[in-house]
């Protein structure tokens, strides 16, 4: 149904009179007129009838009305749901227990005016694809990946640093450590199931296997994090990386330990995404939130790739 026809007949209803409608509309006298008269042939029953005063509704345009303003209630309802700054910011956090799921709690804590809807997606790939059709607004991803570009719509600048952390058991050799090196790591067992090849994370763990000489196996099924605590709980071998800000919870039978890494502190460079032209008001922001934290610290390491994504502090 044509919904300015619609819209037109509920202005002549209130001013009863095409011309006042025309007035109220912005339009001319003619093409109220001509609005009507499209109506009243897609419904198949005339809506008003004139009178000496202007017009006035017949019995079938009365039947109509209600339902014509709801349709225009509507109308107004489905365009809020998609306006920059009446509907929420979609963001994709990878994960609710990463470290960007902890950066947008922060970021909505300092500004509750905004509404947030958190989703989570697979990889960048899949985030982009998102983005560029307008399901989500942002993502926090770690990009761009090695042999690989950013279509030219898509803007990606790095948002923070997550430094790395090794968990072990409490049996673990390093288990007793303040902290080790990279070096110290070189030849040990770290597992992590849950890296999956082509990935943007497969990408970074490769990376900082291949730079410092680490074993990291992936292999076997991934059961899911608290499949892999048991695990590394009970060995005297096993470790996995976590990221600082990674929220886990164990029983406290376990005895997880986090230990520092440095010498250099591998760092996860953690990316915001987002399409060029996106013009929420929320999304620009989380950049300012963004551009505002603590500034990264020295000593670190990420491989070459992730350094090409400027800073959002030199994003236009």
């Amino acid at each position: 149904m044509d919904l300015d026809a619609v819209r037109t007949f509920v202005a002549a209803t209130d001013a009863g009179r095409f011309q006042d409608a025309a007035a109220e509309l912005s339009i001319t006298q003619q093409a109220v007129s001509k609005r009507i008269a499209t109506l009243k042939k897609a419904l198949g029953v005339r809506l008003f009838t004139r009178i000496a005063r202007g017009v006035e509704l017949t019995i079938d345009g009365q039947a109509f009305l209600p339902h014509a303003r709801d349709l225009l209630r509507a109308e107004e309802r489905a365009v809020a749901s998609v306006r920059p700054g009446r509907r929420a910011l979609r963001v994709d956090v990878i994960g609710r227990r990463l470290a960007p799921a902890a950066v947008l709690r922060d970021f909505y804590r300092a500004h509750p005016e905004y509404e947030l809807d958190v989703l989570t997606l697979f990889d960048a790939d899949a985030a982009i694809d998102a983005i560029r059709s307008g399901t989500i607004d942002a993502s926090f991803r770690a990009v761009p990946q090695p042999g690989r570009r950013l279509p030219s719509d898509i803007e990606a600048a790095r948002a923070f640093d997550e430094p790395l952390e090794i968990l072990v058991g409490p049996v673990h050799e390093l288990a007793a450590a303040r902290a080790v090196t990279l070096a110290d790591l070189a030849g040990r067992r770290i597992w992590m199931p849950g890296i999956v090849p082509g990935t943007e994370w497969a990408a970074y763990y490769d990376a900082l296997a291949a730079a410092f000489g680490l074993t990291i196996e992936s292999t076997g099924p991934d059961f899911g994090i608290e499949a892999l605590l048991d695990v590394i709980a009970d060995s005297r071998s096993l470790a996995t990386f976590v990221g600082e800000l990674t929220r886990l919870v164990w029983p406290a039978a376990q005895g997880l330990r986090r230990v520092i890494v440095r010498d250099p502190v591998p760092v996860y460079p953690h990316s915001l995404v987002w399409q060029r032209d996106n013009p929420h008001p929320a999304l620009a922001a989380l950049r300012d939130h963004l551009d505002s934290a603590q500034p990264r610290p020295s000593g670190t390491w990420t491989p070459a790739w992730a350094r090409s994504a400027g800073h959002l502090r030199t994003t236009p």
